[in-house]
């Protein structure tokens, strides 16, 4: 049975959680992090296109990927997991992404207070100066039995 680190590593828990569940089944890849930021990748693929006219992946896979890119990055402010819920996720779309092209999602811890942390961050196709979106987010602490004391 595989032992997770004691101070959170987002790249680490990559290996277990982007083969699982719903960031597994949409094939979300972790990129790289820094001491409160995440970024993830979200490769295109013809079952996320939203539009049969125009090959760019769907805004629905774009959301998920930036709620995963901001828990990640909450726990790697918090050098720990602790369970979050999203309460609030904007997302502000500038333009659709590039054809056929890979989005990805990089979100930045910037406060946390006793019981929420709040995130800001861009989704972009290759370009981080030419986003497809800016998000903003608030997520609350879970306790959840057995996990936090």
């Amino acid at each position: 049975m595989a032992s997770f680190p004691e101070t959170f590593d987002p790249k680490y828990l990559s290996h277990y959680v982007m083969r699982r569940a719903h960031p597994g089944w949409l094939g979300m890849r972790y990129v790289d992090s820094g001491e409160d930021w995440v970024e993830l990748e979200l490769p295109w693929r013809a079952d996320l296109v939203g539009d049969e006219e125009r090959p760019v992946l769907a805004s629905g896979p774009i959301v998920s990927l930036m709620d995963m890119a901001s828990g990640m990055a909450i726990w790697t402010a918090n050098r720990v997991f602790k369970p979050v819920a999203t309460l609030d996720l904007r997302v502000d779309y500038m333009r659709p992404a590039k054809e056929r092209n890979s989005v990805f999602g990089r979100v930045r811890c910037y406060r946390r207070t006793r019981s929420a942390a709040f995130v800001n961050g861009i989704a972009h196709d290759g370009d981080p100066d030419d986003p497809v979106a800016h998000i903003a987010g608030v997520f609350m602490y879970i306790k959840a039995e057995g996990i936090i004391g």
